[in-house]
């Protein structure tokens, strides 16, 4: 159905999300799925969008088609969401999933400048309502301290990114509530994964997530060490 069960070289097809209608529970990391929740389904397994490696992706209804057209465009990695209509008895597509930058981008294409001034004002207030200020704070702390060579703004995005709440992230984990390290780590690495590899790249193109993984791992290593100092 979707391409990340794709062997490398196959030809790509959309990765496909489900918005779910019924409970489930991610077969990985094993976090609750309510009614509405978004869930990949890989090797007939349900997965949270991050254990599928989908977590860094926004959400973008369907309702405009140059800006739909123009966010898959941009973005190395997207996602369909879909949803099963009971009454017509089919999947509908809702919308998608596409990186933050790419969206970014084909709304400042479609959008005026005092709209997309308004559009970025009531996502800053969205994410400030869902951020808590003092945990990321601190968090972002302990990822310098492990990493003192990891750019401010990185150590910060991936803070923000790991500690959002309600999003059963790493971060809001009681592990990482300890500022245990093993959960640093993985906030970590899963962000240079997505912004220092072609992780995002081999995905679009069909690679299975593990053989992209492996792809990928060298550089992961190289970049995570040069940030410990190593």
């Amino acid at each position: 159905m979707g391409v990340i069960g794709q062997s490398k070289g196959a030809p790509a097809e959309d990765v496909v999300v489900f918005s779910i209608v019924n409970l489930s529970v991610c077969s990985e990391c094993r976090a609750e799925l309510s009614k509405g929740d978004f869930l990949r389904m890989e090797k007939e397994k349900p997965l949270c969008l991050d254990c599928a490696d989908l977590g860094h992706l926004v959400y973008l209804p369907r309702g405009d088609t140059a800006l739909t057209r123009r966010s898959r465009k941009y973005s190395a990695l997207s996602a369909v969401v879909v949803r099963f209509s009971r009454s017509r008895r089919r999947y509908e597509r809702q919308g998608v999933l596409v990186e933050p930058a790419a969206l970014e981008r084909a709304e400042q294409e479609c959008l005026s400048d005092e709209e997309r001034r308004r559009a970025a004002r009531a996502r800053a207030a969205l994410l400030r309502e869902r951020v808590d200020t003092q945990y990321v704070a601190e968090f972002t702390e302990r990822i310098r301290s492990m990493y003192p060579a990891c750019p401010a703004d990185e150590a910060e995005a991936i803070a923000k990114h790991a500690c959002e709440k309600y999003s059963g992230r790493v971060g809001r984990s009681a592990a990482a509530k300890r500022f245990d390290d093993d959960a640093i780590e993985l906030a970590v690495k899963a962000h240079v994964r997505h912004a220092h590899t072609e992780y995002d790249r081999l995905l679009g193109r069909g690679w299975d997530r593990a053989d992209a993984r492996s792809a990928v791992a060298a550089t992961v290593a190289r970049v995570m060490e040069r940030w410990r100092g190593v």
